[in-house]
């Protein structure tokens, strides 16, 4: 008997509970974790439908779309589609995947088909995406074109991306951080950085909302981060960030239960912040830690401002929030300054993201 598979668009719930959509957004939710934690081999990167569904219904700053795929009716695989609101662009990105027992019966097939026919009837013809790959050890690499970084060509997930035309561009690194570390190490290294970085900078540190005095300082670094992080040959827009959008993203992040911790850097002779460095800690502290940004301006690097605002933050975290046992983060192979800065402190690899790319 022929399986019926379907695709399906996910209606964005008012709530999860005694609303409709719920239950299938929870279950997109759960796929979504199986398969990263099937990739990973770990849980660590697991996301709570709650704060999922708080940043699916904010739609100011990028479109975003959620999709499902059935099998004989029973959801088995999910999708999202999201652009950039604030410029035109030519960029789609796609997520998504299908459960590790569904795989190789056309789920996969049937639900790229359909999300890049989207796109292409959009006018959007680059699509890319981050997939994570399964950390095999040993047989064939295929190399990230950068010269840093590879992924394993036995994967499955590689094997259905180059099938599909996607080429690789660039390889992150997924690392955590056992908390906590021992203060006399970050002590160390942020007197080794404040002697390196001279007395024309300073250090300042918050969580919660950000001071009012520093909001554009904060909408520029964020606005940097799409043009000076490495970005290989994925094309990245240039995102426009305000004071606005600062405040908003606060307050997205407080109502998915997340508290935002800043360290940043300010230049005294401009009084301006020329680094910064966030996380976002959940309010159940037993969950892991997730990285934010970490930026140090391109005209400002070369004085350890990176490893000052990275040091700052863990410090802040472990007077703040000494329960939280791990940081999860990722960068770009070819970022050698940062992972220079993690290695030292105590980051260890657990697991790589390939950044891939289609033109249709």
């Amino acid at each position: 008997m022929t399986a019926t598979i379907t695709i399906e668009a996910l209606a964005i719930p008012d709530a999860l509970d005694r609303a409709e959509g719920g239950d299938e957004f929870r279950r997109a939710v759960e796929i979504r974790n199986t398969i990263v934690e099937h990739s990973l081999g770990l849980p660590v990167m697991a996301v709570d439908a709650h704060e999922m569904l708080v940043g699916m219904q904010d739609q100011a700053w990028f479109h975003k779309h959620r999709y499902v795929a059935r099998r004989n009716g029973e959801i088995v695989g999910q999708a999202t589609m999201e652009w950039d609101a604030t410029v035109p662009t030519n960029v789609t990105w796609l997520g998504g995947g299908v459960l590790p027992d569904h795989r190789n019966r056309g789920v996969g097939t049937a639900l790229f088909d359909h999300m890049e026919a989207l796109a292409h009837t959009s006018g959007r013809s680059v699509i890319q995406r981050g997939a994570i790959h399964a950390n095999l050890l040993g047989g064939e690499r295929l190399g990230s074109p950068t010269g840093f970084g590879s992924v394993p060509t036995d994967d499955p997930g590689v094997r259905f991306l180059r099938k599909r035309g996607y080429t690789l561009e660039q390889v992150y690194r997924i690392s955590v951080l056992d908390l906590p570390v021992g203060p006399e190490i970050l002590a160390a290294h942020r007197d080794a950085a404040e002697v390196k970085a001279g007395s024309v900078y300073r250090v300042h540190t918050w969580t919660g909302p950000a001071p009012e005095q520093w909001l554009d300082d904060i909408a520029l670094l964020s606005m940097r981060m799409a043009t000076d992080a490495p970005s290989a040959g994925m094309e990245i827009d240039e995102e426009v960030w305000d004071a606005v959008r600062i405040r908003a993203q606060e307050a997205r992040a407080a109502k998915a239960g997340r508290t935002h911790f800043m360290a940043v850097v300010e230049h005294l002779p401009t009084g301006q912040l020329v680094a910064f460095n966030g996380v976002l800690v959940p309010d159940n502290h037993q969950r892991p830690v997730q990285q934010g940004p970490t930026l140090v301006l391109k005209e400002h690097r070369g004085h350890r401002l990176g490893m000052l605002v990275k040091v700052a933050n863990i410090q802040q975290l472990a007077e703040h929030n000494p329960e939280s046992s791990l940081i999860i983060t990722d960068n770009a192979e070819e970022n050698r300054p940062m992972l220079d800065v993690n290695e030292a402190v105590g980051f260890r690899a657990i697991g790589y993201e390939g950044a891939w790319k289609k033109t249709i």
